[in-house]
């Protein structure tokens, strides 16, 4: 995976507006929310198509039972070997891949889904957004500019949240109370029975952080400082959870869709000899030889990545993420022709998908079609927007069909994205100069240029 800087995008309470213009004007009112929560450094998000696609059909079962939409509810990863997950706004649940690599089993990483879905399926988030307004203590506020109302990934991509404050005002916001905390674990072994996976999943969780309340805050994991522990709440999830019927049989499907989720996670993270050392342990073939067809990648091993995919294909020709995997590869290795087929594979069999779009755009680009490029880039945006690549690529389309008004306004968007907040308003100046004034695109570029102000004037 390779990794791009930008803005996590969208933090509107749940709206989804229709226009640029009303985004960027709900973003800039929600900057301090978003900001308030954000640690001092960078986090990046991992984009990819088959681990979101696999982290949503854990999360299914039980955001249904938690009366939540799992079609509006994302499940993000964050790249970060500590173990943690939160919520920060009602659309979507950011769980550390630190904490998907530590977990045993499906029901792990479910009950880490339904702890979080309960405090959105409970409304502590919409408390809290209420109180980050108005905390006086809550120290360095970043401008949060979501300025692309549809930029979309790839599975390559990464999306780094760029607003920094201090980690004690992050915890302000983040850190939940020991009332909530016991409020979240009741409901999710409710959530957890409803949609038949396993409680006991949520009482192994609470079991691996338990003990950290006995060692110093700077060595404990980010969870369990902001997820209070104790021996109690221990003790009354494992009570609640004997009173409802269990199996120690697991799903199938729930521990297919975890091994290959971990397994392609651990693939892109850890050594290649690692992976090799491992991949026989995944829950079906088609995983094992998607780790292994990495691991061969990441040690520039072509010939053997190529072999393990094309056997993968093979017998897995309908898999879009497979496709999409393989175009990866092959575009990483120069094979850009290659590639393009690769992805376009990907794309008949999975339309919208926007991460696979921004691929197959971005490879597109690279082969020189610029026109064909830009129409699926721009597709790919309308779909999804939390990638700075896309943006990057759609400016150089718009750059090479001519239109050098779109190209600096979508250069200016992406600069806003990543926080770079001056160089987005010499973007948006320019942009505002070559195009029809009162157009769209004019005003998109109006809307980067007030907040671009705003920024300038939060600095003095």
């Amino acid at each position: 995976m390779n990794f791009f800087l930008t803005v996590l995008d969208r933090f509107s309470q749940g709206e989804e507006p229709a226009s640029m213009h009303r985004l960027l004007a709900i973003c800039l009112t929600g900057a301090l929310f978003l900001a308030s929560v954000l640690p001092a450094s960078a986090v990046t998000l991992l984009r990819d198509p088959d681990i979101e696609h696999a982290l949503n059909q854990l999360a299914k079962p039980v955001l249904t039972a938690a009366g939540l939409s799992p079609a509006r509810v994302r499940i993000l990863v964050v790249q970060d070997r500590n173990m943690n997950a939160f919520v920060i706004d009602n659309n979507h649940i950011f769980i550390h891949s630190g904490m998907i690599m530590r977990l045993d089993d499906a029901a792990e990483l479910q009950a880490v889904i339904a702890h979080e879905a309960a405090h959105l399926a409970h409304g502590h988030i919409a408390r809290r957004m209420l109180n980050a307004r108005v905390a006086k203590n809550v120290a360095g506020i970043g401008m949060a500019l979501a300025a692309a109302a549809a930029a979309s990934g790839s599975s390559e991509a990464a999306t780094a949240l760029g607003v920094g404050i201090s980690s004690s005002a992050s915890r302000v916001f983040m850190g939940h109370t020991r009332a909530e905390e016991s409020s979240a674990d009741q409901s999710a072994i409710r959530y957890m029975a409803r949609a038949g996976v396993n409680p006991n999943g949520l009482v192994r969780v609470i079991e691996i952080f338990a003990g950290q309340e006995l060692i110093s805050a700077a060595r404990q994991d980010p969870y369990a400082r902001t997820h209070p522990m104790s021996r109690d709440r221990l003790r009354h999830a494992n009570a609640l959870a004997d009173t409802y019927t269990k199996t120690n049989a697991s799903d199938p499907k729930f521990d297919y869709w975890f091994s290959r989720a971990k397994g392609k996670l651990t693939a892109f993270l850890r050594s290649p000899k690692w992976t090799r050392s491992r991949a026989g342990d995944s829950a079906a073939p088609d995983i094992e030889l998607m780790r292994r067809a990495i691991s061969h990648h990441r040690d520039s091993n072509t010939a053997k990545a190529v072999a393990a995919m094309q056997k993968l294909l093979a017998a897995h020709p309908r898999d879009p993420f497979y496709h999409e995997l393989y175009g990866q590869i092959l575009m990483e290795s120069r094979s850009t022709r290659a590639a393009l087929t690769a992805y376009r594979n990907a794309v008949n069999l999975a339309p919208r998908d926007a991460l696979i779009l921004g691929s197959y755009g971005h490879a597109l680009l690279a082969a020189g079609d610029s026109a064909n490029a830009l129409k699926t880039l721009e597709k790919s945006r309308a779909s999804d927007g939390n990638n700075a690549r896309v943006m990057r690529d759609l400016g150089q389309a718009y750059a090479k069909s001519g239109q050098m008004g779109m190209a600096s306004l979508v250069t200016s968007e992406r600069y806003a994205l990543q926080g770079r907040m001056e160089d987005a308003g010499i973007h948006a100046k320019r942009a505002s100069d070559l195009l029809p004034r009162g157009s769209t695109g004019w005003q998109r570029a109006q809307d980067v240029l007030l907040a671009a102000e705003a920024a300038s004037k939060k600095r003095r």
